[in-house]
């Protein structure tokens, strides 16, 4: 696979086609599994991370309706590329930064990936556009199952799948939803709201998961513990809060536009406004700014763009992926003034009336 390729492309998640895709940008799932006859990676030496990257995969390869996957060697690869595959949603950053023998089989749709030798030998993971969680969860499932058809999992018959982290072992699942929730921050709910969150056991990261901030008002809310619960009770616990946060957010859309429309609209202009006339622009200005853009054409303060088109915005004005897009290596400054002129390009493209106001 030649990341060039996937840079230009837009993968499944980024579409906005799925179910409340004006709020929910992805559903993840993530399933950590190791395999038992090697110890977990931390204690794995280079002989035994060969073997397993090897060993995943030969059988993994021989399944022949996934002739199609392509499998990246990330030891291998150059730091813009790593940080490529991170933005992209297609790696972790732990298995962009760890060591050894490591890799990733990508799905030519970007629905799936498996990374080999991150924090446990395997870690699978599913992404489907919008709040799209029993799909999500059968692809993952059946996966799961054809993997283990070929490989013999570590697991222990009171405490399930035995994981590098206490915090996975039981099922190894990692239920994620990811919002955008620009309405709650704008009216000052959003501690509120998750401090709710945290008082039933799940976490809020930001964009790229754990260890990363929230930008862009994007937050994956995810469950934080698996031990002692089966799959259906964790797909269960997200899947009923999830529209209580849609729920919220579209409240807090509706109060902006009833009582404070013109506060709001003068944000989405302004923000609209930089975006299409900046000839420098930072990655976390552009985040926040296309995210004022995004509420805005889910508001209909904007017309002709496609919520695809920024969605697609907020990744490839990624670092890794301006320079993937330029065809070469750039410097802060560099990348500052090419961020400019690609969105220049592209929202002027996209957008002959500007921002109009709703009345």
């Amino acid at each position: 696979m030649k990341l060039e390729e996937l840079a230009g492309q837009c993968g499944e998640w980024l579409r906005g086609t799925g179910p409340e895709s004006d709020i929910v940008i992805s559903s993840r799932f993530r399933l950590a599994r190791n395999l038992a006859q090697f110890p977990f990676i931390r204690r794995c030496g280079e002989q035994d991370r060969s073997a397993i990257e090897r060993t995943i995969c030969d059988r993994v390869g021989a399944v022949e309706e996934w002739s199609k996957l392509a499998y990246v060697d990330v030891a291998r690869l150059p730091p813009v590329d790593r940080q490529f595959l991170v933005e992209r949603q297609l790696i972790s950053r732990e298995l962009s930064e760890g060591e050894g023998p490591r890799g990733v089989a990508i799905d030519p749709q970007e629905k799936f990936s498996v990374m080999i030798n991150e924090e446990d030998h395997l870690r699978i993971q599913v992404m489907h556009s919008g709040l799209d969680l029993q799909n999500a969860w059968d692809q993952i499932n059946r996966i799961d199952d054809m993997i283990d058809e070929r490989v013999t999992y570590a697991f222990h018959e009171r405490l399930g799948y035995l994981t590098a982290c206490p915090t996975n072992v039981g099922t190894g699942l990692r239920v994620s939803v990811m919002l955008h929730l620009p309405a709650l921050v704008m009216t000052q709910q959003i501690e509120r709201v998750f401090r709710s969150l945290q008082k039933i056991n799940l976490a809020v990261r930001g964009l790229y998961g754990e260890g990363s901030q929230p930008r862009g008002d994007f937050y994956q809310i995810s469950n934080q513990i698996t031990l002692g619960r089966s799959e259906s009770q964790l797909i269960e616990q997200v899947g009923k809060v999830v529209p209580m946060l849609i729920e919220y957010e579209r409240r807090a859309r509706e109060f902006l536009v009833r009582d404070n429309q013109k506060d709001l609209h003068d944000k989405v202009s302004r923000a609209y406004g930089i975006l299409c006339t900046a000839q420098t622009i930072s990655s976390a200005e552009t985040m926040d700014l296309l995210s004022s853009v995004r509420m805005g054409v889910n508001l209909g303060l904007i017309e002709d763009i496609e919520i695809p088109t920024i969605n697609r915005l907020f990744i490839h004005t990624q670092p890794a992926h301006l320079q993937k897009l330029r065809g070469g290596e750039l410097d802060t400054a560099d990348r500052n003034i090419e961020r400019a002129q690609y969105l220049q390009r592209h929202l002027r493209k996209g957008n002959r009336g500007g921002a109009q106001q709703k009345n």
